[in-house]
């Protein structure tokens, strides 16, 4: 995969820590020169002084027009290309139950999560277009965007959305050279969930505890997840577009009405007063 990569210009967004941190990495350890962006103006330009590429780093808000377009000028400036993106940048939202859930933290993760994907993807097809055509984009997707939970929906709600921009996407890019795929983690510890209520379940305190049910008995790392990244969007991977290629250690297949996938082996009143805060039994 190293010499696929070898001189070719990313764009990794979020790149300043977590799964873009370890993306970026990636890449330029295959050869990539990356432009590495994130909100977070100091922890990005921390990545792409460490990067083994000559790399730049930009600090901008990925849900802002004018930031995702300074962001390609700034690629262009410096190394007159773009071939890759990875458009990884994302925020969890809230834990609030659906009734409580204020309108301004569902647009926020709107805003970030599926504007900031649909405003990235449109800078790339813009930009592969006056290249003359080709190029490849991989999204941050999520275990979260292919079944559902009574926590998180903005967050969850946001990455079915990924689904849909990668869906269609990879159905326009096809005729012009341009591949469109996406990655959906599991349970992988990093800092987009550092201050996600830790004494909570289902946030940080409990994530390698809970990730002992997928089928790998495991988390995920970070560099497990730039792995998959680094193939989709390398030459490796030049006949796989529309995809979304979970990388969840088994999470996504369990049959969670079999005994193997742990049916009748959790308390379901004592999961009801965790979600509700009473019990509700079966309703109608």
């Amino acid at each position: 995969m190293s010499a696929s990569l070898e001189g070719k210009i990313a764009v990794v967004t979020g790149a300043g820590r977590g799964l873009g941190a370890a993306s970026a990495r990636r890449l330029a350890d295959a050869g990539a020169h990356v432009v590495a962006v994130d909100v977070d103006r100091e922890s990005v330009q921390s990545l792409a002084a460490s990067l083994s590429t000559s790399s730049i780093a930009v600090a901008g808000d990925v849900s802002s027009e004018a930031d995702v377009a300074a962001y390609v000028e700034a690629a262009l400036a410096a190394f007159g290309r773009i071939d890759m993106h990875h458009l990884n940048a994302g925020i969890f939202g809230t834990f609030d139950a659906l009734p409580d859930i204020a309108v301004a933290d569902f647009v926020r993760v709107m805003e970030v999560n599926v504007v900031g994907q649909f405003l990235g993807l449109r800078a790339a097809f813009r930009q592969f277009d006056a290249q003359g055509g080709g190029g490849s984009v991989v999204l941050t997707g999520s275990i979260g965007g292919l079944t559902g939970s009574a926590d998180l929906l903005p967050y969850q709600t946001s990455k079915h959305a990924t689904a849909g921009l990668v869906h269609g996407a990879a159905v326009y890019g096809g005729p012009l050279g341009v591949r469109v795929n996406a990655v959906a983690p599991g349970i992988v510890p990093t800092d987009l969930f550092a201050s996600a209520q830790a004494d909570a379940a289902g946030g940080k305190n409990d994530m390698v505890r809970r990730a002992s049910t997928t089928p790998l008995r495991r988390a995920g790392t970070p560099e497990e997840i730039a792995d998959v990244v680094a193939f989709l969007l390398s030459d490796e991977a030049a006949y796989v577009t529309g995809h979304v290629l979970s990388a969840d250690g088994g999470a996504s297949i369990v049959n969670s009405v079999r005994p193997s996938g742990g049916a009748g082996a959790w308390d379901t009143a004592a999961i009801d007063r965790a979600t509700y805060g009473r019990d509700v039994g079966q309703q109608r």
